[in-house]
């Protein structure tokens, strides 16, 4: 066990087990890459080209951009990953006559033969972080974990539903203030008498 994996459990166990949540999964989710990564160096293949090689065994014929969204990365990290997965001979990037924009990525009958060698290590690497959990456990985290992921995106969806909204009242502050300065600023400035003018006496 390495340093970073009994540090990772002490905290859950003894330093604050009630952290938050999102915490939680993001270090199980770390835990279960590192063990699944271990498994695939033996083969020689990058975690990060799994990531695609998956992708590209569920839907192939992807233009890079809709790879890179699938994925959750950056264009510039598919691109990267494109040129190596090409090289090793894992797919083919084409462009079709009718459109010369986007370029798409096929599985190579060597990349579709990966998928025999790799899924099994990751259904090994699942079968491991449940050793010892009885299965109604099991149910009911996935049960948790779905619910989680369901009102999270009604809450991503109402967040963007309110975005415009709270743009033009942020402007609508700031153009409040700025006018509230300028008139401040006006009334703090003494007025200058015109220049051959008299002042009135009484």
């Amino acid at each position: 066990m390495s340093n970073d994996t009994q540090n990772i459990i002490r905290h859950w166990r003894e330093a604050v087990p009630n952290d938050r949540l999102a915490h939680l999964i993001r270090d199980a989710s770390r835990a279960f890459h590192r063990a699944l990564q271990v498994r695939l160096a033996q083969h020689g293949v990058p975690f990060g080209h799994w990531t695609f090689l998956r992708i590209l065994w569920e839907c192939d014929g992807l233009t890079q951009k809709e790879l890179s969204e699938r994925a959750g990365v950056m264009e510039p990290t598919t691109f990267t990953a494109m040129k190596a997965m090409e090289s090793l001979g894992y797919i083919e990037r084409r462009q079709i006559p009718t459109n010369k924009k986007n370029m798409y990525v096929h599985l190579s009958d060597k990349g579709r033969a990966l998928k025999k060698l790799l899924v099994p290590l990751a259904e090994e690497t699942n079968n491991v972080s449940i050793e010892g959990i009885a299965p109604e456990h099991i149910k009911l985290t996935r049960t948790v974990l779905l619910a989680m992921i369901e009102n999270l995106a009604r809450d991503e969806l109402q967040q963007e539903k309110a975005t415009p909204a709270r743009r033009k009242a942020a402007a609508a502050s700031v153009g409040a203030k700025h006018a509230a300065k300028a008139k401040a600023e006006k009334s703090a400035t003494p007025d200058r008498q015109k220049p051959g003018r008299p002042s009135a006496t009484k």
